[in-house]
Protein backbone atom coordinates (compact mmCIF):
# COMPACT_ATOMS: atom_id res chain seq x y z
CA UNK A 1 0.00 0.00 0.00
CA UNK A 2 1.66 3.24 -0.93
CA UNK A 3 -0.02 4.94 2.31
CA UNK A 4 1.88 2.23 4.90
CA UNK A 5 5.36 3.22 2.84
CA UNK A 6 5.05 6.75 1.56
CA UNK A 7 6.89 8.75 4.23
CA UNK A 8 9.98 6.15 4.25
CA UNK A 9 10.21 6.27 0.08
CA UNK A 10 9.85 9.89 0.59
CA UNK A 11 12.79 10.23 3.23
CA UNK A 12 15.12 7.93 1.09
CA UNK A 13 14.42 9.64 -1.81
CA UNK A 14 15.25 13.51 -0.37
CA UNK A 15 19.02 15.10 -0.53
CA UNK A 16 19.72 18.21 0.49
CA UNK A 17 21.42 20.35 -2.42
CA UNK A 18 22.31 23.85 -2.82
CA UNK A 19 20.45 26.42 -0.83
CA UNK A 20 18.90 23.97 2.01
CA UNK A 21 16.66 22.86 -1.04
CA UNK A 22 16.05 19.21 -0.60
CA UNK A 23 15.95 17.20 -4.26
CA UNK A 24 14.78 14.03 -5.30
CA UNK A 25 15.29 11.81 -7.94
CA UNK A 26 12.81 11.86 -11.27
CA UNK A 27 11.82 8.36 -11.51
CA UNK A 28 14.26 5.96 -12.83
CA UNK A 29 15.97 9.17 -15.44
CA UNK A 30 18.39 9.66 -12.42
CA UNK A 31 17.71 13.52 -12.94
CA UNK A 32 17.64 15.59 -9.60
CA UNK A 33 14.85 17.94 -9.28
CA UNK A 34 14.20 20.17 -6.69
CA UNK A 35 11.38 19.06 -3.83
CA UNK A 36 9.39 22.13 -4.95
CA UNK A 37 8.85 23.22 -8.41
CA UNK A 38 7.06 26.75 -9.59
CA UNK A 39 3.95 25.90 -11.67
CA UNK A 40 4.05 28.36 -15.03
CA UNK A 41 0.28 29.27 -14.91
CA UNK A 42 0.89 31.40 -11.78
CA UNK A 43 3.92 33.18 -13.66
CA UNK A 44 1.42 34.14 -16.67
CA UNK A 45 -1.55 35.28 -14.47
CA UNK A 46 0.99 37.60 -12.33
CA UNK A 47 0.31 41.33 -13.02
CA UNK A 48 3.20 42.73 -13.85
CA UNK A 49 5.86 40.76 -16.46
CA UNK A 50 8.91 42.19 -14.19
CA UNK A 51 7.69 40.45 -11.09
CA UNK A 52 6.98 37.46 -12.93
CA UNK A 53 10.66 37.13 -13.74
CA UNK A 54 11.85 38.10 -10.21
CA UNK A 55 10.12 35.19 -8.88
CA UNK A 56 11.73 32.79 -11.87
CA UNK A 57 15.02 33.96 -10.77
CA UNK A 58 14.93 34.48 -7.19
CA UNK A 59 13.50 30.93 -7.58
CA UNK A 60 16.48 29.60 -9.48
CA UNK A 61 18.83 31.42 -7.34
CA UNK A 62 17.51 29.34 -3.99
CA UNK A 63 17.15 26.17 -5.19
CA UNK A 64 14.29 25.40 -7.23
CA UNK A 65 15.26 24.05 -10.23
CA UNK A 66 11.98 22.82 -11.62
CA UNK A 67 9.62 25.05 -14.02
CA UNK A 68 6.58 23.32 -15.07
CA UNK A 69 5.62 25.76 -18.38
CA UNK A 70 1.92 25.82 -18.91
CA UNK A 71 1.26 28.25 -21.77
CA UNK A 72 -2.37 26.57 -22.55
CA UNK A 73 -3.49 28.36 -19.20
CA UNK A 74 -2.22 31.61 -20.05
CA UNK A 75 -2.36 32.02 -23.58
CA UNK A 76 1.73 32.20 -24.05
CA UNK A 77 2.22 34.81 -21.57
CA UNK A 78 3.85 32.18 -19.16
CA UNK A 79 6.29 30.87 -21.36
CA UNK A 80 7.40 33.67 -22.70
CA UNK A 81 8.30 35.50 -19.68
CA UNK A 82 10.11 32.61 -18.35
CA UNK A 83 12.12 32.85 -21.86
CA UNK A 84 12.86 36.08 -20.37
CA UNK A 85 13.63 35.07 -17.09
CA UNK A 86 16.22 32.54 -18.72
CA UNK A 87 18.08 34.37 -20.45
CA UNK A 88 21.99 36.03 -19.06
CA UNK A 89 22.99 32.04 -18.20
CA UNK A 90 19.54 31.18 -15.88
CA UNK A 91 18.63 28.40 -18.44
CA UNK A 92 21.49 26.91 -16.83
CA UNK A 93 19.90 26.47 -13.50
CA UNK A 94 16.48 25.10 -14.59
CA UNK A 95 15.05 22.13 -15.67
CA UNK A 96 12.54 23.14 -17.61
CA UNK A 97 9.24 21.55 -18.61
CA UNK A 98 6.75 22.20 -21.21
CA UNK A 99 3.07 20.75 -22.47
CA UNK A 100 1.26 20.27 -25.87
CA UNK A 101 -2.16 19.63 -26.17
CA UNK A 102 -2.24 18.79 -29.48
CA UNK A 103 -3.26 14.71 -30.49
CA UNK A 104 -1.86 14.44 -34.03
CA UNK A 105 2.03 14.77 -34.94
CA UNK A 106 1.44 17.65 -37.20
CA UNK A 107 0.01 19.78 -34.28
CA UNK A 108 2.21 18.43 -31.56
CA UNK A 109 5.60 19.69 -34.00
CA UNK A 110 4.12 22.98 -34.56
CA UNK A 111 3.35 23.58 -30.47
CA UNK A 112 6.44 22.00 -29.71
CA UNK A 113 8.51 24.46 -31.78
CA UNK A 114 6.07 27.50 -30.70
CA UNK A 115 7.49 26.37 -27.23
CA UNK A 116 11.03 26.72 -27.76
CA UNK A 117 10.61 29.88 -30.09
CA UNK A 118 8.78 31.53 -26.57
CA UNK A 119 11.18 29.76 -23.94
CA UNK A 120 14.77 30.97 -25.95
CA UNK A 121 16.15 27.39 -26.02
CA UNK A 122 16.58 24.31 -28.21
CA UNK A 123 15.77 21.87 -25.78
CA UNK A 124 13.32 21.19 -23.07
CA UNK A 125 14.22 19.06 -20.48
CA UNK A 126 11.25 17.60 -20.58
CA UNK A 127 7.98 17.26 -22.81
CA UNK A 128 4.43 16.22 -21.69
CA UNK A 129 1.16 15.58 -23.45
CA UNK A 130 -1.54 17.88 -21.73
CA UNK A 131 -4.93 17.38 -21.02
CA UNK A 132 -4.91 13.61 -21.35
CA UNK A 133 -8.28 13.41 -20.00
CA UNK A 134 -10.83 11.61 -22.18
CA UNK A 135 -10.81 7.69 -22.68
CA UNK A 136 -10.20 7.95 -26.13
CA UNK A 137 -7.17 10.31 -25.95
CA UNK A 138 -4.85 6.95 -25.69
CA UNK A 139 -6.06 5.70 -28.75
CA UNK A 140 -5.50 8.98 -30.53
CA UNK A 141 -1.90 9.57 -28.98
CA UNK A 142 -1.02 6.56 -29.99
CA UNK A 143 -2.05 5.75 -33.31
CA UNK A 144 -0.48 6.04 -36.85
CA UNK A 145 0.44 10.11 -36.99
CA UNK A 146 -0.56 10.85 -33.58
CA UNK A 147 1.40 13.21 -31.18
CA UNK A 148 3.85 10.17 -29.41
CA UNK A 149 5.25 9.98 -33.21
CA UNK A 150 6.01 13.66 -32.94
CA UNK A 151 7.25 13.13 -29.28
CA UNK A 152 9.87 10.39 -30.47
CA UNK A 153 10.90 12.57 -33.09
CA UNK A 154 11.54 15.55 -31.01
CA UNK A 155 13.09 13.47 -28.14
CA UNK A 156 16.19 11.94 -31.37
CA UNK A 157 16.55 15.56 -32.66
CA UNK A 158 17.32 16.52 -29.11
CA UNK A 159 14.79 19.07 -28.79
CA UNK A 160 13.37 17.07 -25.58
CA UNK A 161 15.47 14.98 -23.20
CA UNK A 162 12.33 12.89 -21.55
CA UNK A 163 8.66 12.71 -21.97
CA UNK A 164 5.74 11.96 -20.36
CA UNK A 165 2.28 13.37 -19.66
CA UNK A 166 -0.18 15.37 -17.50
CA UNK A 167 -4.00 14.66 -16.79
CA UNK A 168 -6.31 16.45 -14.32
CA UNK A 169 -9.27 14.76 -14.37
CA UNK A 170 -9.73 10.80 -14.32
CA UNK A 171 -7.83 7.90 -12.83
CA UNK A 172 -8.67 5.85 -15.33
CA UNK A 173 -7.91 8.23 -18.35
CA UNK A 174 -3.90 8.02 -16.42
CA UNK A 175 -3.99 4.04 -16.36
CA UNK A 176 -5.56 3.38 -19.90
CA UNK A 177 -2.77 5.99 -21.17
CA UNK A 178 0.10 3.89 -18.98
CA UNK A 179 -1.72 0.31 -20.06
CA UNK A 180 -1.90 1.35 -23.74
CA UNK A 181 1.86 2.77 -23.17
CA UNK A 182 2.81 -0.85 -22.09
CA UNK A 183 0.77 -2.53 -25.35
CA UNK A 184 3.20 -0.41 -27.83
CA UNK A 185 5.88 -1.45 -25.80
CA UNK A 186 6.96 2.23 -24.96
CA UNK A 187 7.12 3.77 -21.08
CA UNK A 188 6.43 7.18 -20.13
CA UNK A 189 9.74 9.27 -17.91
CA UNK A 190 7.28 10.97 -15.98
CA UNK A 191 3.87 11.25 -15.41
CA UNK A 192 1.52 14.50 -13.66
CA UNK A 193 -1.78 14.37 -11.62
CA UNK A 194 -3.46 16.57 -8.64
CA UNK A 195 -2.36 15.06 -5.52
CA UNK A 196 -3.90 16.71 -2.53
CA UNK A 197 -5.94 15.87 0.81
CA UNK A 198 -9.27 16.33 -1.12
CA UNK A 199 -7.95 13.69 -4.07
CA UNK A 200 -7.47 11.39 -1.04
CA UNK A 201 -11.04 11.16 -0.12
CA UNK A 202 -12.05 10.21 -3.95
CA UNK A 203 -11.69 7.63 -5.98
CA UNK A 204 -8.58 9.27 -6.36
CA UNK A 205 -4.69 9.39 -8.18
CA UNK A 206 -3.23 8.82 -4.90
CA UNK A 207 -4.30 5.04 -4.29
CA UNK A 208 -5.02 3.89 -7.76
CA UNK A 209 -2.34 5.69 -9.78
CA UNK A 210 0.56 6.55 -7.80
CA UNK A 211 1.47 3.10 -7.08
CA UNK A 212 1.34 1.74 -10.91
CA UNK A 213 3.46 4.59 -11.94
CA UNK A 214 6.24 3.81 -8.87
CA UNK A 215 6.37 0.44 -10.21
CA UNK A 216 7.04 1.60 -13.70
CA UNK A 217 9.69 3.80 -12.25
CA UNK A 218 8.01 6.59 -13.23
CA UNK A 219 8.64 10.06 -12.03
CA UNK A 220 5.34 11.28 -10.65
CA UNK A 221 5.06 15.60 -10.59
CA UNK A 222 2.50 16.34 -8.13
CA UNK A 223 0.39 19.30 -9.23
CA UNK A 224 -2.43 21.15 -7.58
CA UNK A 225 -1.48 20.70 -4.00
CA UNK A 226 -4.32 23.12 -2.82
CA UNK A 227 -7.19 21.69 -5.18
CA UNK A 228 -7.58 24.62 -6.76
CA UNK A 229 -7.42 26.83 -3.65
CA UNK A 230 -10.74 24.72 -3.09
CA UNK A 231 -9.08 23.42 0.25
CA UNK A 232 -7.96 26.84 0.84
CA UNK A 233 -11.77 27.94 0.87
CA UNK A 234 -12.15 25.15 3.42
CA UNK A 235 -9.95 27.04 6.15
CA UNK A 236 -9.90 23.52 7.52
CA UNK A 237 -6.13 23.35 6.23
CA UNK A 238 -3.50 26.18 5.14
CA UNK A 239 -0.51 26.12 2.15
CA UNK A 240 1.45 24.90 4.46
CA UNK A 241 -0.44 22.14 5.77
CA UNK A 242 -1.08 21.22 1.86
CA UNK A 243 2.20 21.52 0.43
CA UNK A 244 3.48 19.32 3.41
CA UNK A 245 0.70 16.50 2.91
CA UNK A 246 1.81 16.38 -0.79
CA UNK A 247 5.25 16.51 -0.38
CA UNK A 248 4.95 13.11 2.36
CA UNK A 249 3.64 11.00 -0.96
CA UNK A 250 6.30 9.70 -2.59
CA UNK A 251 6.51 12.10 -5.69
CA UNK A 252 9.55 13.34 -7.29
CA UNK A 253 8.16 17.66 -7.23
CA UNK A 254 5.16 18.84 -5.41
CA UNK A 255 4.70 21.87 -8.46
CA UNK A 256 2.93 24.59 -6.89
CA UNK A 257 1.30 28.28 -8.54
CA UNK A 258 3.84 31.03 -6.75
CA UNK A 259 2.29 34.52 -7.96
CA UNK A 260 4.27 36.97 -5.57
CA UNK A 261 7.17 36.57 -3.74
CA UNK A 262 6.12 36.26 -0.33
CA UNK A 263 4.46 32.96 -1.43
CA UNK A 264 7.14 31.86 -3.10
CA UNK A 265 9.61 31.87 -0.08
CA UNK A 266 6.73 30.53 1.93
CA UNK A 267 6.71 27.73 -0.23
CA UNK A 268 10.93 27.02 -0.66
CA UNK A 269 10.72 27.11 3.38
CA UNK A 270 8.42 23.95 3.98
CA UNK A 271 10.72 22.50 1.78
CA UNK A 272 13.94 23.25 2.96
CA UNK A 273 12.05 21.94 6.55
CA UNK A 274 10.14 19.23 5.64
CA UNK A 275 9.87 16.56 7.45
CA UNK A 276 7.27 13.51 6.31
CA UNK A 277 4.35 13.80 7.64
CA UNK A 278 3.35 10.34 10.54
CA UNK A 279 0.74 8.39 8.77
CA UNK A 280 -1.86 8.97 11.43
CA UNK A 281 -1.26 13.02 11.00
CA UNK A 282 -1.00 12.42 7.31
CA UNK A 283 -4.57 11.04 7.61
CA UNK A 284 -5.97 13.69 9.76
CA UNK A 285 -5.71 16.32 7.12
CA UNK A 286 -7.68 14.33 4.79
CA UNK A 287 -10.40 17.01 5.43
Amino acid sequence: MVGQRKNTLAAEAVDKGGEGMPYRFLGRTGERVSLIGLGGSSIGAQAHENESIRIIRTALDNGINFLDGCWDANPIQSETRTGKALRDGYRRKAFLMTRIDGRTAPAARRQLDESLQRLQTDHVDLLHLQGVNQMDDPDFIFAPGGALEAMLEAQQAGKARYLGFTGHKSPDVHLKMLETAAMHKFTFDTVQMPLNVLDARSDNFEKRVLPVALRSGLGVLAMKPMGDQILLKTRAVNRVHCLRYAMSLPVSVVITGCDSLPILQQAWGVARSFRPLPDLQTASLRV
